[in-house]
């Protein structure tokens, strides 16, 4: 259960703290690099032609100025304004004055022409460069849409592949390019991946015929010593210890290979109610463990999930088994179930029991890992319960969760989508 104060669906443990190092991560990364590709394309096109347009128009721009002084601007040069003639040698100084003023005039309104021109001559260039930007924003989007269209095929292939599907490839059609090769590349590496999960599967199999059977002849064979009349106290001594010994190892096995098929993908789907999954869960169970007394306490809802009822009831069954194992003489058990966010449902166990490190809490999920470091002691089970729940829980898409309990014992959270 989470702890108090806590808004509910807070992820806890190592979930937060996952969620937290992406949150800083995000934070870290440059603005320019949270945009897609596409996006990213798009604006280093229209930037570049932009830029290009810019250099163009101050050429222009200084070319066009640069002609207007030569080529309008009146140069006064042997008294010719307008296509006035020269002045006569013998002109009064009175005269002269006015034709310099009317000379200064001139050229000022020749200046203020000139002036007009290149101002709308930069209006509209700058309209037209604004317009044809946009025209090639949208060519720049439409060209690194078909460029990346390959990409999305490869993409999308990524993400619809699973376990079941490793037999489709991509077979990308076209020139032999760098995309071509990526699209290559990555059937090649479908292939490999098929024959490997194809030898998976095969393997599992056969190993759990070869490994179940000479254990399934040896406990008949301890089991017939045992009723026969005539074998020695001593006999049959050594008979229930064997026994006991080849129990042990078949549980073991039979947890290697849940943990295996567990971790690969569902091949059933349908929904599921985990308040009855619960019930029967705590039907099978043993309430007391080597003569502990354990109590259960119930605080079940509806709540209905989809995935495979068999694995999920082996989930529940191993959190409610670890919870009553590692517990304190005549203590509790706390389980609860609820609906949780977006349809989905979270199942806690809690458990009185020995005080657990907070840092060894995330390596009981790891199998054959035992509390401070232990390896398996076959007296106390395999080591694999809570490896298991974690992969089931992978398997089904939700998260596991656990936190040590200040009294004593640990809690566990399970949340289905």
């Amino acid at each position: 259960m989470t702890p108090p104060g806590t808004p509910p669906g807070t992820p806890q443990g190592p979930v937060r703290r996952a969620g937290a190092s992406a949150g800083r991560a995000f934070a870290a990364v440059p603005p320019w690099n949270r945009l897609g590709l596409r996006a990213r394309l798009t604006l280093l096109y229209g930037g570049l032609f932009f830029l290009a347009g810019s250099v163009l128009l101050g050429f222009t721009y200084l070319l066009t100025a640069r002609a207007l002084s030569q080529q309008f601007l009146v140069k006064i040069e042997g008294g010719m304004i307008s296509g006035r003639p020269p002045a006569p040698s013998g002109e009064p100084p009175g005269g002269r004055i006015l034709r310099e003023t009317l000379t200064r005039e001139a050229e000022k309104e020749i200046q203020q022409r000139a002036a007009d021109v290149l101002s709308e001559m930069l209006r509209s260039s700058l309209v037209v460069l604004v317009l044809i930007g946009i025209v090639a924003l949208l060519l720049g989007y439409l060209v690194a849409d078909r460029a990346l269209r390959p990409l999305d095929r490869v993409t999308e292939t990524a993400q619809r592949l699973s376990e079941s599907t490793l037999h489709e490839r991509i077979a990308l059609q076209g020139p032999h390019d760098e995309v071509k090769r990526l699209a290559d590349t990555f059937d090649a590496m479908l292939d490999r991946l098929h024959r490997v999960f194809d030898t998976q599967r095969r393997f599992i199999a056969n190993a759990s015929h070869e490994l179940r059977t000479p254990l399934a002849v040896n406990r008949t064979v301890l089991e017939v010593s045992l009723e026969e009349p005539a074998a020695s106290p001593d006999l049959k001594a050594l008979a229930r210890a064997l026994l006991g010994t080849n129990a042990r190892y078949e549980r073991l096995i039979e947890g290697l290979l849940l943990l295996a098929q567990s971790e690969q993908e569902l091949t059933t789907r349908r929904a599921v109610d985990l308040e009855q999954v619960v019930g029967t869960a705590l039907e099978q169970l043993d309430l007391q463990p080597r003569g502990r007394r354990v109590t259960v306490h119930r605080d079940l809802r509806p709540a209905v999930v989809h995935g495979d009822p068999l694995f999920l009831e082996r989930c529940v069954f191993n959190l409610l088994e670890n919870a009553v194992k590692y517990n304190v003489r005549d203590g509790d058990v706390w389980v609860s179930l609820s609906g949780g966010g977006g349809g989905g449902a979270a199942v806690t166990v809690e458990n009185t029991g020995p005080p657990v490190p907070p840092y060894e809490v995330d390596d009981l999920f790891e199998p054959f890992r035992r509390l401070n470091g232990d390896r398996v002691r076959s007296a106390r089970g395999a080591g694999l319960g809570l490896s298991i729940v974690r992969a089931i829980t992978d398997a089904h898409g939700g998260t596991v969760t656990a936190r040590a309990r200040p009294e004593g014992g640990l809690a566990v959270t399970v949340r289905l989508p």
